[in-house]
């Protein structure tokens, strides 16, 4: 990817990440024209037609409001992320936006698809990847499962073994399982914890800037850094 990265710890499509948006859209070069957006309820592909269709009336309002032009990318099974029918609008989209859902759903539909590989064809020219929840989840290096106490892959994108979001609501009885999955990490390995209503935004192998009203949170082994609004880290 060499476009921005914008992991989001909840909050996609509200108020409260309007600001953090409009970055993301002034930070590309158009020469004058409107940026593509494309969203994608995939994750929440399992949930229905109206959780689907709130998730897709929620991204165009959102982005519409903003200046993009909007399109709904209803990839919502391997089927239609198998649909040649969406690569066009993947592979000129400025941003490509996965909202929340079900994490493992979310990569196991995406991975080897003609959606995704579109979608990286946009990335290497410089399209934008936003994610919010499981969209954040699926570019670690794997995934934790809190329900079936496990983990699984993830694309690996960005250099942590797990991104975690909703960070500052997960429930107590979940604590423990954060700390094992700190405590399982290797020498130089990292997780990355998002709170609500936050994001961190960057590039691959460069800086990252913390936006929103709480703080991410950088795990080693042995410790961890927390970021607040406007400070920068580096995942290298």
């Amino acid at each position: 990817m060499n476009g921005l990265i914008n992991l989001v710890g909840s909050g996609e499509y509200l108020p409260v990440m309007k600001d953090v948006d409009r970055f993301l859209l002034d930070s590309l070069s158009l020469n004058g024209r409107k940026p593509r957006v494309a969203c994608l309820p995939t994750a929440a592909g399992k949930e229905g037609d109206s959780s689907v269709n709130r998730w897709l009336n929620m991204g165009v309002q959102h982005f519409t409001a903003l200046g993009a032009e909007v399109e709904p990318v209803r990839i919502i099974d391997r089927a239609s992320a198998n649909d040649p029918c969406w690569e066009p609008n993947l592979e000129t989209a400025d941003l490509i936006y996965f909202s929340g859902g079900d994490p493992s759903y979310l990569y196991e539909t995406m991975k080897g698809s003609l959606a995704w590989a579109a979608a990286q064809r946009a990335w290497e020219r410089g399209a934008i990847y936003a994610g919010c929840s499981a969209g954040a989840m699926i570019l670690g290096k794997r995934m934790p499962s809190f329900r079936l106490a496990g983990t699984q892959e993830g694309f690996g994108i960005v250099p942590a073994t797990f991104i975690i979001p909703h960070f500052d609501a997960i429930p107590g009885v979940w604590k423990p399982v954060v700390f094992g999955l700190q405590r399982g990490l290797k020498k130089d390995e990292r997780m990355i914890g998002v709170d609500e209503d936050t994001a961190v935004i960057g590039k691959l192998n460069g800086e990252w800037t913390v936006k929103g009203k709480s703080k991410v949170h950088v795990f080693a082994r042995d410790g961890k850094a927390s970021y607040s609004d406007g400070q920068i880290l580096t995942f290298n």
